[in-house]
């Protein structure tokens, strides 16, 4: 089965259930986590992704395109997570970040700058290969910092409240932007986010941690 399936995930501290997930996430579709802060989001994310700390139990399966992945490290899960922050290289240009992501099997100078260049023109950043990050407005971060992601070729993205620093009107464009790409990929996609707005736009189920729905506009 292509996509993401949470088989009965479940993430205990002390005995206590703080995550509860069962759901299936399909290539180009997005399930958003939506909770306060501290109601277990960011806990179900290092569940999936392989960070978990030790003072976390975990039972149920992970699987990604038909693999099981739950005993993987978290580099050998072909799974990329966004940040709220974009954590973009200061010591590296636009096209070094970029470049840094690219899987080592492409080889040869010519053909990873032709992917950054690639990466850059589907952005709307052609020709900012050379900049230097600090020049970029938050919108061109965030939309580099995605790309970087991407171009990691990741089989499933976690999306980790990208939206939450970004000004209202740059919120809308840079989320349709992220959405759309998703879509047009066909990655499967989790989300967490305390924005409704965020939720709704995602399209798909909207659960709290512990899998319960949560109303569209809570």
């Amino acid at each position: 089965m292509s996509g993401l399936v949470l088989d009965r995930l479940e993430v205990r501290a002390k005995g206590k259930l703080i995550v509860a997930l069962d759901a299936v996430v399909k290539p180009g579709g997005v399930l958003t986590i939506m909770g306060p802060s501290g109601s277990g989001k960011s806990t179900a994310l290092a569940a999936i992704i392989g960070t978990l700390g030790p003072e976390f139990s975990l039972s149920g399966r992970l699987i990604l395109d038909g693999r099981d992945i739950t005993g993987l490290p978290t580099r050998a899960r072909g799974v990329g997570l966004l940040f709220q922050d974009d954590v973009l290289f200061p010591h590296l240009s636009v096209g070094g970040n970029l470049a840094f992501a690219l899987p080592a099997a492409l080889r040869g100078r010519k053909a990873r700058r032709a992917a950054v260049e690639a990466a850059l023109a589907k952005a709307g950043l052609a020709g900012f290969a050379d900049r230097d990050p600090a020049t970029l407005s938050g919108g061109e971060r965030a939309r580099v910092a995605l790309m970087r992601t991407l171009l990691a070729e990741p089989r499933a993205l976690l999306l980790d409240e990208p939206f939450s620093r970004l000004d209202a009107g740059l919120r809308d464009r840079i989320r349709a932007f992220v959405l759309d790409l998703i879509r047009a990929e066909r990655i499967p996609a989790v989300l967490v986010t305390h924005q409704a707005d965020d939720a709704e736009a995602a399209g798909g189920r909207i659960l709290d941690p512990l899998g319960r729905p949560v109303p569209p506009g809570t």
